[in-house]
C-alpha cells in the first residue's frame, strides 16, 4: 500500500455559533490542509498517482473555501465551519472527485494554527 500527501492551503473568515468564548466572534485563520491518497498497486510506469492529479482535485475545493466567510458557504447552511466540519467535507468532496481505480482517500489533515491540527478519517 502506498500513501501519497498533498498540501495546500486556503484563507478565510468564520465564526463558531451556540460556542462560548472567543470563537464566536468573527475571526480568520490561514488553513493548512494535507490530504492523504492510499493506493494499492502501481501502473506501468511505477506511479501510484501523479501527484499533479491530486493537487488539481484538492486546488478546486481550496478554492471553494479561499477569502470566503464560510458561514455563508452552502456546505455550512446547517452546522458550524469549524476545523472538524471542515476537514470532513474536504473528505467527501476528494472522495467525489478523485476516480483512480485502486486509490483512494484515506484521511485529511487540517491545521488552524501552526500548533494544533486535526485529522479526518472514514
Amino acid at each position: 500500500m502506498y500513501k501519497l500527501n498533498v498540501i495546500s492551503q486556503f484563507s478565510a473568515a468564520h465564526r463558531l455559533l451556540g460556542y462560548q468564548g472567543d470563537c464566536k466572534n468573527l475571526h480568520g485563520h490561514n488553513w493548512k490542509v494535507r490530504v492523504g491518497i492510499e493506493c494499492g498497486q502501481l501502473d506501468e510506469l511505477g506511479l501510484a498517482i501523479d501527484f499533479g492529479i491530486i493537487k488539481k482535485h484538492l486546488n478546486k475545493i481550496m478554492n471553494k473555501f479561499d477569502h470566503q466567510y464560510l458561514n455563508d458557504l452552502e456546505f455550512f447552511k446547517e452546522i458550524n465551519p469549524s476545523s472538524e466540519n471542515i476537514a470532513r467535507i474536504i473528505f467527501m468532496e476528494m472522495s467525489n472527485s478523485l476516480d483512480k481505480p485502486g486509490c483512494k482517500i484515506a484521511e485529511v489533515e487540517i491545521w488552524e494554527s501552526d500548533k494544533t491540527s486535526l485529522i479526518y478519517r472514514d
